[in-house]
């Protein structure tokens, strides 16, 4: 199997969420969570590469990074760019 490095530039969000520390990237719709900040952040980079090795190995990399909304140029994959992240107030009324 040929070993593929790569180097991309994702966006993540750290959410805080009780005691836990959420990092989650909309361009793999991807999440995981840690006790401190640091925790996670290190689990995101252990998620992502997960992520890469499991698509790499069932030959999907191509069909899930398009589904994601990547774009392929020539060899290489760009991830989607986040162009606004902000809080929203939202008002609603329901029964």
């Amino acid at each position: 199997m040929k070993k593929v490095n790569l180097q991309m530039q994702l966006p993540v969000s750290i959410l805080r969420e009780g005691k836990l520390f959420v990092a989650y990237t909309p361009a793999l719709d991807l999440s995981t969570a840690g006790k401190t900040h640091a925790e996670a952040q290190k689990r995101f980079q252990e998620a992502v590469e997960i992520f890469f090795a499991e698509i790499s190995k069932r030959g999907t990399v191509d069909e899930v990074l398009g589904e994601l909304g990547w774009q392929k140029v020539k060899t290489k994959w760009i991830p989607p760019v986040v162009v606004s992240h902000q809080s929203q107030t939202i008002e609603l009324s329901y029964v």
